[in-house]
């Protein structure tokens, strides 16, 4: 790129081939006219603004459909990088990105997030310091994940149940200060939801709902290949649909009845504890001789291991999970549902009783094409899926408006 300033006129149409370029390339500009719906004359325009930003690199010809053939256009992913983390109630996963999204470096390390933000986001800072060095290009964005409810247009916490030290702390701005990169957060699940998306990413599967069973309960929604996040962020928090079972066990979050408070990692791990001392699970008794503590990972191996308590408690699970879950089947009418999180390493047992349930309570219609699977990606989803969150934002009319004509991102920015 020279070091003049390109005109930025139409950001919305600049955008719209930028983004279709970063999802579908390498493509050539007869397709991208196609898929965008835009003139050729348009799309040849915003194209060659790329390339002067530097954003997009011309390849090798393609084959021709007749006529001369079509020189190929590719997003240039090292001309930049993101950094990358998802926090979970016992551990984080941080990670380098490039613009297209490959992930790079990833570690993985333990955390406690009841300890409070100060004293988790210098963890997260100083494994970020580690990751810097030798990281192509220069820092475009940071993304973030959490176990809790995040505002979205702030990038704050709101009252996480099992997040004390962390309602209404601004990371945005502490990341932003240390770091001159633009920061977005969200909910740990809606990223994984987005990362599946764009691991699944064809046409049959716009329409997509991403479980996670883990500590707590919660749903990301994809609407037509794009995160639906409701008015203020809080879309998709499901753990706390009450559920006809009779209870007097309170859930985190001050209710009774609610379904995580049957079906998560922390009442399994609350229901094996007694379950061990009482005589009616001889595998997690013995388990519980060697620890102090059993967990939901105790109630998946013994399940495992045939043990009928356990079995039957992952059945349980399901089935209440399952329960809820057709009735988003028969609200939204997905294609797709992936179940991740912790409690879906118990693979088929969980996944047979969660598809009983839907497929006794939702209407056939609703069902008739639907695949509930396990995630594929579970482990990187989040990550994933925090790539997709900064590049979608970076790259949204009215941010890459803010930064377009300088061909790369630079502060302030007006989120």
């Amino acid at each position: 790129m020279s070091g003049k300033k390109v005109n930025i006129d139409d950001p919305s149409a600049l955008s719209l081939v930028l983004t279709n370029i970063r999802r579908n390339g390498p493509t050539t500009r007869p397709e991208v006219s196609r898929t965008t719906g835009l003139s050729r004359t348009l799309v040849t325009k915003h194209i060659e603004t790329g390339l002067k930003l530097g954003i997009l690199d011309e390849g090798k010809l393609a084959e021709s459909t007749g006529g001369r053939a079509p020189r190929t256009l590719q997003f240039t992913e090292n001309r930049g990088f993101l950094l990358l983390a998802e926090l979970g109630a016992t551990g984080m996963a941080l990670a380098v990105s490039d613009l297209l999204g490959n992930l790079e470096k990833v570690i993985e390390l333990p955390i406690d997030i009841s300890h409070g933000a100060v004293k988790v986001l210098a963890e997260v800072e100083k494994a970020f310091d580690k990751l810097l060095p030798g990281s192509k290009g220069k820092l475009w964005g940071i993304g973030i994940g959490l176990p809790g409810p995040v505002e979205f247009a702030t990038g704050v916490p709101m009252s996480p149940p099992i997040m004390p030290g962390w309602d209404k702390y601004n990371l945005r701005a502490r990341l932003t200060a240390k770091y001159g990169a633009p920061v977005w957060v969200d909910n740990d699940v809606n990223l994984m939801a987005l990362g599946e998306s764009t691991n699944n990413s064809n046409a049959k599967h716009q329409e997509l709902i991403y479980i996670k069973i883990g500590s707590g309960i919660g749903a990301g929604i994809i609407n037509r290949g794009s995160l639906h996040r409701g008015a203020q962020g809080c879309a998709g928090d499901i753990g706390h649909i009450a559920i006809p079972q009779p209870t007097e066990v309170i859930c985190r979050c001050g209710n009774v009845g609610c379904l995580e408070a049957f079906a998560g990692g922390i009442a399994l791990a609350r229901a094996a504890n007694i379950a061990a001392t009482n005589g009616k699970s001889e595998f997690l008794a013995g388990k519980l001789l060697k620890m102090k503590s059993l967990s939901a990972k105790e109630v998946i191996e013994g399940a495992g291991h045939g043990d009928p308590w356990c079995v039957e408690a992952v059945a349980a699970a399901g089935r209440n999970v399952g329960e809820v879950l057709a009735t988003l089947i028969n609200f939204y009418n997905p294609s797709l549902v992936i179940i991740g999180g912790g409690i879906s390493h118990a693979g088929n047992s969980l996944l047979a009783a969660i598809r009983e349930a839907v497929y006794r309570r939702s209407l056939p219609l609703a069902t008739r094409d639907l695949d509930i699977r396990i995630g594929e990606i579970d482990d990187r989803a989040g990550l994933s899926g925090a790539a997709e969150m900064v590049l979608s934002e970076l790259f949204a009319p009215e941010v890459l408006g803010q930064w377009a004509a300088n061909g790369s991102p630079k502060l302030p920015i007006n989120y």
